[in-house]
């Protein structure tokens, strides 16, 4: 089988797809994308570069949809020469998203094409206007995001199947939409993702060695940045250290930002909530470790005494399912799509996303219950294992979605994902 991912950031949500047919000698696995950087054994990677936009006249809001078309010009172009070479794959499977599987179907009308569609924007009920403080209404959100949404609108005419990893991401989609689009989360390798009790962890620079015998907070996200809470942990962690004087906070991610608007002073968010907290935040006890790679990631895990994963409603941090398969006890934020996963007092401990005291007692509460902790830790794992295990759930049910699409046939429409989103209540 010839099969074309592509995804602009290599090897993203297709990481353990991607792998697990390239495994198989007879399969050929080619990849488009913008990284350059990576590689995956037995994957063939293409690189395209979308032309630079022209200084034409246009209005504010069709902005990336320009560049959505620029993007995706660029990636057909790469197909056309696949084409030419004589490579004409079986499926095409790729994320919309920055119109990227706009035209690819201009060139393999005849070849399937599977579209992730992560998310659905909308004015209310969702990020936008969620956070008074960095993601406030505005008046004009309406016709900004309905334009937005266009590139998913004409990606979904283009494609012949779609997929959307949790429930409440699908059910942003309109009902006629979700027909289309499958439940299928890209799944957990927990086998790799796992508890290890002799786990530690050492920060080189600090000189600071930790084990599971240690306090460790831990929180992790792309960029630090409000969509992750990033500030909400940070005004909570004076309260956090003044009470427990051994504990020690590991934060992953870069400065900069994947969502929102920059803020407001310029420079990071990092930098912003230091100067805001100042001589109140003991940095003597939190390291910033910027970008780090993905075993020091889990290694973080595995010591984590207790795991923060705060989010707007949004899309579902892999993290996050990834701290659960770890062992780790999550507070996490009770908003959508987290509350699909965890649950208080069962696999979790959950807060109010906007509560710094509240995540500060909640975050004690698991210091002085350890025992009882346990029991959630062991849950958490448990509820990874049985909806998002890798082998045993995911890649299985992604293999008979593919082979349904290659051999030409259909999947049975999908029933809507109602009451998740609450669609009513949705622009």
């Amino acid at each position: 089988m010839v099969v074309i991912f592509i995804h602009q950031n290599f090897p993203a949500q297709y990481l353990h797809l991607a792998r697990h047919l390239a495994a198989t000698p007879r399969n050929r696995v080619y990849f488009i994308t913008q990284a350059e950087r990576e590689q995956l054994p037995r994957v063939i990677k293409l690189i395209y570069k979308p032309a630079a936009a022209q200084s034409l006249s246009c209005h504010a809001y069709t902005e990336r949809f320009d560049a959505a078309v620029r993007t995706g010009l660029a990636v057909a172009d790469v197909c056309r020469r696949l084409r030419l070479g004589g490579i004409v794959p079986d499926i095409l499977v790729g994320h919309c998203g920055w119109g990227e599987t706009l035209f690819v179907k201009d060139v393999f009308p005849d070849t399937p094409l599977l579209a992730n569609f992560e998310y659905f924007y909308h004015a209310r009920g969702a990020d936008v206007g969620f956070d008074p403080e960095f993601a406030p209404a505005r008046s004009e959100d309406g016709p900004r995001l309905d334009v937005r949404n266009a590139v998913s609108r004409m990606s979904f005419a283009a494609c012949d199947w779609g997929h959307a990893a949790t429930a409440w991401q699908r059910s942003l989609f309109p009902v006629g939409m979700q027909e289309r689009i499958s439940l299928l989360h890209e799944g957990v390798d927990t086998a790799r993702a796992c508890p290890d009790p002799n786990a530690w962890l050492k920060l080189g620079r600090d000189e600071v060695l930790l084990t599971r015998a240690d306090e460790v907070i831990t929180y992790v996200a792309r960029h630090l940045e409000p969509h992750r809470g990033f500030h909400v942990l940070m005004r909570a962690l004076p309260q956090i250290l003044k009470r427990r004087p051994r504990a020690r906070v590991l934060i992953a991610g870069a400065d900069g930002q994947a969502y929102g608007t920059p803020p407001p002073g310029g420079g990071s968010f990092r930098e912003a909530l230091c100067a805001e907290l100042g001589d109140s935040l003991d940095l003597k006890r939190v390291h910033f470790l910027g970008s780090v790679p993905y075993d020091f990631y889990l290694n973080m895990l595995q010591v984590s005494s207790v795991h923060v994963y705060l989010s707007y409603p949004f899309v579902l941090s892999w993290s996050f399912l990834e701290a659960m398969a770890a062992g780790c006890l999550v507070v996490g934020s009770a908003t959508a799509p987290v509350l699909e996963v965890l649950e208080d007092g069962v696999n979790g401990l959950t807060v109010d996303f906007f509560d710094a005291a509240a995540l500060a007692d909640r975050i004690d509460e698991v210091f002085e219950h350890p025992e009882r902790m346990q029991a959630l830790r062991e849950a958490a794992r448990d509820s990874v294992i049985k909806q998002y295990d890798l082998a045993t759930r995911l890649l299985p049910r992604w293999t008979d979605l593919l082979g349904t699409l290659v051999a030409g046939r259909r999947p049975a429409p999908q029933p809507p994902s109602e009451g998740l989103a609450m669609q009513a209540q949705l622009r």
